[in-house]
This record gives C-alpha cells, sequence and structure tokens, in this order.
C-alpha cells in the first residue's frame, strides 16, 4: 500500500476522477439548460380539471411539487381527513395564459383539490402579437364585411396568408418611403445645421431647403396614410373563441400569429411544430419586452461583436507580444510592462466597462464628435455608447489574453531557427515575418479561442457601452457606409439578464431564458470550434518546422 501511494498513481486517479466529475458536471448542467430552454417550443397539450368546488380550468402543466402537509395546515388550509396523515401533496402551477382576461397567466392547484382531469379535443392555442398566448375554443370566423363563417380553420389559413401578405407591404412601406423620405429630411436638417455653424447659409439654399422640407413631408404624410390604410385592414377581420369560464373573445387578426390544435396533433406533426418554433426563435424579433418572439438581433449583435474584437484585439496582442519577445531588452520598463499586462488580466470586467465609458465613449466618442459631427450636437453620434466601443472595450478586456499566448508560442521556437534564417542572408523582420510568426500562429489562434471564450460571455462591461434591451435597427444594413459602428446592439448575456431580472412576467419567460443560455453556449462554441480548426490545421502545416 505504502509502495502504492509513493508511486504517485492514487495522485493520477484522483486528477482523473476529479477532471471526469467536472465534465460530466458540466454536461449535465448543458443537457439540463437545454431539455428545460428546447422543451418550451414543443406543443404541449391542453388539459381540462373539474375541481371540488366545481370550477374548471383549462391549461398547460407548468411545473409540479410536492409540499409538506404541516405547511398547509399551517395556513390554515382545510384538509380532507385522509389527506391528514399523508407527509406529502402535490401542487400544480397551470398555465392558463389569456393573461387580458384573467389576473395572471398561472394557477396554482393541489390534487386533492382535483375531481377529473381530461385532454378536450378542439381546443386551440392562439400566439399573439401581445398578450401572449390565447386558449380556447373557436366558435367562429368574423370577415371584413361583417359576416361571420362557421368554416373556422380555411378562413383562418387565408387570412394569416392575407396578414402575411399586407404585413410584407407595410415592411416595405415603413423601409422604403417613410424611413427613405425620414432620412432625407434628416440629410437636410444636417446640411442646413452645417452652413449655419460656419455662416454661409444663402437666401437660395434656403429656399431650396424649404422646397425640398415641403416635397419630403408630403412623402411622409402620403406614406403614413397609406400605412394607416393597410394596418386598418387587418383589424377588420377577427377570430371569435369560447375561453374556458364560457365567455366569447374577439381576436383581431393584426394580433394573431399562428394557431394550432395541440391535442388533436400527431407526434410527426408535433415534431415538425417543434422544429418550425425553434427556427423563429432564432429567426425572429423579440416582442412583448423580450418575454416573447425570438433572438435573432442578439444572436447577430453577439456575433458581429466577437467579430470586430478579434480584429481589434489581435493585431494589437500580436505586436505587443512580438516587441516584449523580440525587440525589448530585458530591463526594468520591460519588467513593469509585463507586471501589468498579469495584472490587467485580473481586473473585473466591469472596471473595464466603466474605463470604456469614460476614455472611448465620452473622451474619444466626444471628440470625435465635436470634430467631425459637430452639426448634429447636442444629439451625441460617436459620443454614445455603441458598437465600436464596446468592441474596444472587450478588446482592452481580453489583451492580456493575447499577449501571454502569443509571447509563450514565441518562446516555444528554437533560436536556431531564427539563426538559421538570419545565416541565409535574411533580415530580422524577414525571418519574424517568414519563420516566426507562421510557426507561433498555432499559439496565437490559442490566444484568439480564449479572448473569444471570455468575450462572449461578458455583460457587465456591455451594459455601459453599447448594449440595450432592444433595438429597431442592426448595426448592418443596406445604408452607407453599411457597418454603422456608432449603433447600439442587443447581446445573448444581456438579453439573458434582462428577461431573467427585468421582465415583468418573469414566470412566464423563465424557459427563454433557459433557451437563450443554450443558445449562447451553442455560439461560444461554435466560434471556438471554428477557431480550433483553424489552428489544427496551422499546428499540422507547420509540424516540419518543430512545432507541435
Amino acid at each position: 500500500m505504502f509502495k502504492w501511494l509513493k508511486s504517485g498513481s492514487p495522485w493520477i486517479w484522483l486528477t482523473g476522477g476529479a477532471v471526469s466529475i467536472s465534465l460530466l458536471s458540466v454536461l449535465g448542467l448543458l443537457l439540463l439548460i437545454g431539455w428545460k430552454g428546447l422543451s418550451y417550443f414543443w406543443p404541449a397539450n391542453l388539459h381540462q380539471w373539474q375541481t371540488t368546488q366545481g370550477n374548471v380550468l383549462v391549461g398547460q402543466i407548468y411545473d409540479s411539487e410536492a409540499i409538506p402537509v404541516n405547511h398547509l395546515r399551517e395556513m390554515d388550509y382545510q384538509l380532507p381527513s385522509e389527506v391528514r396523515e399523508k407527509g406529502l401533496v402535490t401542487r400544480h402551477s397551470i398555465k392558463i395564459a389569456n393573461r387580458d382576461h384573467y389576473d395572471a397567466d398561472f394557477i396554482s392547484i393541489l390534487d386533492i383539490d382535483i375531481e377529473s382531469v381530461t385532454t378536450p379535443s378542439g381546443w386551440m392555442v392562439v400566439e399573439r402579437t401581445r398578450n401572449g398566448d390565447f386558449f380556447g375554443v373557436p366558435v367562429s370566423y368574423r370577415h371584413a364585411d361583417n359576416t361571420v363563417s362557421d368554416e373556422i380553420d380555411d378562413n383562418l389559413e387565408l387570412g394569416l396568408q392575407f396578414s402575411t401578405q399586407l404585413k410584407e407591404e407595410i415592411d416595405a412601406l415603413i423601409e422604403q418611403d417613410i424611413r427613405s423620405a425620414s432620412r432625407q429630411v434628416e440629410r437636410l436638417r444636417l446640411q442646413k445645421r452645417r452652413l449655419e455653424l460656419n455662416d454661409s447659409l444663402t437666401e437660395e439654399f434656403a429656399t431650396s431647403y424649404r422646397e425640398q422640407l415641403a416635397y419630403y413631408q408630403q412623402q411622409l404624410l402620403a406614406a403614413e396614410s397609406t400605412l394607416d390604410a393597410l394596418r386598418a385592414q387587418l383589424s377588420l377581420q377577427a377570430l371569435i373563441m369560447r375561453d374556458m369560464q364560457g365567455q366569447e373573445v374577439e381576436i383581431p387578426l393584426n394580433q394573431i400569429l399562428r394557431a394550432w390544435y395541440p391535442n388533436d396533433m400527431s407526434l410527426p406533426e408535433k415534431a415538425a411544430h417543434w422544429a418550425t418554433q425553434v427556427w423563429r426563435f432564432l429567426s425572429e424579433n423579440p416582442r412583448e419586452s423580450n418575454s416573447e418572439g425570438g433572438v435573432f438581433p442578439a444572436i447577430f449583435g453577439t456575433v458581429l461583436l466577437v467579430l470586430i474584437m478579434s480584429v481589434i484585439v489581435m493585431p494589437l496582442g500580436v505586436i505587443a507580444a512580438i516587441y516584449l519577445h523580440e525587440y525589448a531588452k530585458n530591463n526594468a520598463f520591460t519588467r513593469i510592462i509585463r507586471v501589468a499586462v498579469i495584472n490587467l488580466a485580473g481586473v473585473p470586467s466591469i472596471v473595464y466597462g466603466v474605463f470604456g465609458l469614460g476614455f472611448f465613449v465620452y473622451t474619444l466618442g466626444g471628440s470625435i464628435d465635436s470634430l467631425l459631427y459637430s452639426e448634429r450636437l447636442p444629439a451625441p453620434t460617436f459620443g454614445t455608447p455603441g458598437l465600436l466601443w464596446s468592441a474596444l472595450t472587450l478588446a482592452v478586456l481580453t489583451l492580456p489574453v493575447v499577449i501571454v499566448a502569443t509571447e509563450e508560442g514565441l518562446t516555444r521556437i528554437p533560436s536556431s531557427v531564427r539563426h538559421g534564417s538570419l545565416a541565409l542572408g535574411a533580415t530580422q523582420s524577414e525571418t519574424l515575418w517568414r519563420i516566426v510568426l507562421p510557426m507561433a500562429s498555432p499559439a496565437i489562434i490559442t490566444g484568439l479561442i480564449l479572448a473569444i471564450a471570455r468575450a462572449a460571455g461578458e455583460v457587465a462591461p456591455l451594459m455601459l457601452v453599447g448594449a440595450v434591451k432592444m433595438t429597431s435597427n442592426l448595426p448592418v444594413d443596406g445604408q452607407f457606409p453599411f457597418l454603422h459602428l456608432e449603433r447600439k446592439f442587443m447581446h445573448l448575456g444581456f438579453h439573458i439578464y434582462d428577461v431573467g431580472f427585468q421582465t415583468t412576467n418573469i414566470e412566464a419567460a423563465r424557459p427563454l431564458v433557459y433557451a437563450t443560455s443554450f443558445l449562447l453556449v451553442t455560439v461560444i462554441v461554435s466560434l471556438n470550434l471554428t477557431a480550433i480548426s483553424i489552428r489544427n490545421n496551422l499546428r499540422e502545416k507547420y509540424r516540419t518546422l518543430g512545432q507541435d
């Protein structure tokens, strides 16, 4: 036994066991998050509960938990005699939806108060643009001419197709006419403001300005009138439904996104519906204060931010590492720089956010506005949090990681390789560019992987320098210069924080927190796998030069 302990085998087994437990814990956590998030999109059945008090409840089972009988006694809950001897009672949390007609989305009920449970056929789930889902039985369909039809499914399908076409026309009208005219009005205003600041405003320009302004304003009025007419067409048709209390409710067509009968769907139909809902979650914009809808702007903002940050931090980190290892002498100044780099890696991320807000946003951004965008003041252009400042802040945050990883890669390259290149007549810069950097490229990519892993999940600094709850425009569009670095953006990490802690209906939005968290992990893993693939290819390419 003593020889076995002295051989070091126990520590190897302990290390291997600890690594295995850690991997299993991480995998289990990811599976839990993925299950709770992805199961949200499954079309769950609607159940009907008949209570002992004679009430009828219709909804989906959200959660079930066992509670001690003693807790119910403390609340003076009247328990039947046969239940008092039991130790636990099951309490069900039921999602009844219809939040615009009931006080809450969820109702709790004890299993001892349930008389019967059924799964009725013909109940429909209607996904709406606001106020969440609606559970009910379709009664009739009202057309635009106020005629009522009993052929609900066919008319609703035609109505949704008409609604989709009309919404596309509305979006095109807003983008091509209203926003275009608004941009032209803003351009004229800024042009006039610029001339006023330079004391070069002429009467000829003032006359032209008034004429063009009147023209664009007339375009705006005509477009807004057309927009109102199109939106009015959507409100003329409606679906009439009966809820669990027997009341008939009219849902306008402009509030209906889609509808389905969960109790009447087969397993393949439910699987197809689940896949469609997941795709919509990935491709649509959020609604209802981020508690419903998709997360496409947040995905786009997260990936774009990481890419811009990588473009900024890689040259800076590599150049700094090359200077420290290849050119700088080992003196007090160099040692101070190395200590500073190591200390920067341990600074809390929120401190970087404060630095970015004070230096990048207010100092650099304010100076840029004063020099280049004075006509827009006091409304800031770059002197406000935005995509560029967020990328720069994350670049400063991850810069120590890239410097350390690159310098370690440079250290592993044998000096004989450099000497051989210099002996063949190459200069130091040619040796560095053609020999040293290609051999150190796997280590450089390793630094990039570590930088991406840290930056993609950061939220605290982004709250100060650019990430917002909602944004009307993506940072990339068809308007010159196409990439708008001054715009604010949405981020998956901030979206998780907002939905989990700032949404008014947190209980209903909780599954979206799990789904978005799983998506953020997936995005980070995808970015890392891409970088790892590049690193492995470079490592294999330069293996013959002595790089493992």
